[in-house]
């Protein structure tokens, strides 16, 4: 089962919940016991190089706050 990230729209909790993927679409908030839709997740990778150096690739991410786009307000 994947970890899945939601956002309530009533209470702007951020929490993880571990889900069947056929029940990740929403999960109430453990705060108010609003509905909360899920959001995408933030992923980063760190590699170090043959010559030692490090690099960092990163992806995804619900960006709210940030104006990106974002799958809070599409998904209902």
């Amino acid at each position: 089962m994947p970890i899945y990230e939601y956002v309530c729209p009533n209470c702007t909790e951020k929490f993880e919940k571990l889900r069947p993927m056929s029940d990740g679409r929403s999960a109430p908030c453990p705060r108010c016991s609003g509905e909360s839709p899920r959001v995408l997740s933030v992923f980063t990778a760190i590699s170090a190089s043959p010559g030692g150096e490090m690099q960092t690739f990163a992806g995804g991410g619900c960006a709210c706050a940030a104006g990106g786009a974002c799958a809070c307000a599409g998904e209902a």
